[in-house]
């Protein structure tokens, strides 16, 4: 598993939310009380990922929860892909049950961005209110018009479709 070890983990705060896997395997606090953004993806990746019609997402700064504890990533795998801007996706998941936890986006040079998208449905108690719809070109469902971004935010790094 490829890691960052100028970004290693920070001591946890007890009111960060934490990340779960569906077995309960993978198990790590995020970053911040709050996520950054939230995002529901209708990109075509997306829906396969989800097997649904939409992912939902939180990103979250990498620092203070990535890499993970070594006793975590030992259980996580990762999957590569490729973006359409030619960039590398780095998609880690639960080598147990098999659940999409996290993905971790890199520059055009390898190095990794500075945040982390995080599987909205692995963080308990993350609340979606005030979550922007993008990709909505791809949408296979009815998004209010005053709902749709084509983009996300580009202050905010995330995963490309």
């Amino acid at each position: 598993m490829a890691t960052d070890d100028s970004a290693s983990p920070q001591p946890s705060n007890s009111s960060n939310p934490i990340v779960h896997c569906q077995c309960g395997a993978i198990s790590f606090p995020v970053s911040r009380p709050e996520p950054l953004a939230l995002y529901f993806c209708h990109c075509t990746e997306c829906r396969k990922q989800s097997s649904s019609a939409f992912g939902a997402s939180a990103i979250y700064p990498a620092a203070g929860m990535w890499p993970p504890p070594p006793a975590q990533a030992a259980k996580l795998g990762v999957w590569k892909r490729t973006s359409d801007k030619g960039t590398t996706l780095e998609c880690y998941f639960c080598k147990n049950c098999g659940v999409r936890i996290l993905h971790r986006p890199l520059r055009p040079d390898g190095s990794p961005k500075p945040n982390v998208t995080v599987k909205a449905g692995c963080v308990k108690g993350l609340r979606l209110e005030g979550a922007k719809h993008i990709w909505a070109k791809s949408a296979v469902v009815d998004v209010p018009d005053d709902a749709a971004w084509e983009s996300p935010d580009e202050d905010v790094d995330v995963k490309t479709e």
